[in-house]
């Protein structure tokens, strides 16, 4: 299915709705879980965090077709949290344990000032909530820092801020002195957004698992890398 939404809300409304029945037929058709079987917190995923114009959004995109899983950007994920309706489908889907779970995960994410931050409060509860519901792939607005550090893999895209601007300015047609302040622009929002929300140490590279430079391989290269990877965490068979 596409994973990306490219255009208006109700396009981007109607992929999560169609996520979301996919999901409840793979529910059905799972098998039961034994009585002595502890069901995992969450699906197997991958989270990325990546720099501006780095690849990030291709190599995660790749992924996702090459595993059949969806791929939550943040474009859809400031959507869903924005969209009280879409939220509300979401959470009926969840069982009373998936609602409890989700309940005390979020409040153990969520202290003091942070709780007064109502988008924040929403956006952590549908990351938490779509991770509860199957395998996915997140991009960006620091899902890895929300979902179980136990879980899944968690992967940094980045490359040379050379090569980012150059990208940039050639993809939208800004002047390369324009394309080089943008990047170092949102460089230092995204790194303000994981400080304000998680603390210093969510800018520290050895929170990722995997960090891919992209100035040495390709995104194909990569997806191959980050597949080797999964089967090396044991979230593929």
């Amino acid at each position: 299915m596409p994973t990306r939404a490219t255009g208006s809300r109700t396009e981007l409304t109607k992929v999560v709705e169609k996520q979301m029945r996919n999901w409840e037929l793979a529910r059905i058709q799972r098998p039961r879980p034994q009585p002595d079987q502890t069901p995992p917190e969450v699906a197997a995923f991958v989270a990325f965090s990546r720099t501006l114009a780095s690849g990030g959004s291709q190599v995660a995109t790749l992924l996702g077709e090459r595993l059949g899983w969806p791929v939550f950007d943040r474009e859809i994920l400031q959507a869903m949290a924005g969209d009280d309706r879409v939220r509300t489908q979401l959470y009926e889907q969840l069982d009373e344990h998936d609602v409890s779970w989700l309940e005390a995960t979020a409040r153990w994410l969520i202290q003091g000032e942070l709780r007064k931050d109502d988008y924040f409060h929403r956006l952590t509860e549908t990351v938490l909530a779509l991770a509860r519901q199957g395998h996915a792939v997140f991009l960006g607005r620091g899902a890895d820092l929300v979902l179980p550090r136990d879980r899944g893999l968690r992967v940094r895209v980045t490359a040379a801020l050379e090569r980012r601007a150059e990208q940039l300015a050639a993809r939208s047609r800004m002047s390369p002195a324009l394309a080089l302040a943008e990047v170092e622009r949102v460089d230092r929002e995204r790194v303000e957004f994981r400080r304000n929300h998680f603390g210093p140490a969510a800018n520290e590279v050895c929170r990722h698992d995997l960090v891919l430079n992209l100035d040495r391989f390709t995104h194909e290269q990569a997806v191959e890398l980050i597949l080797m990877a999964m089967r090396q965490r044991g979230l593929l068979t």
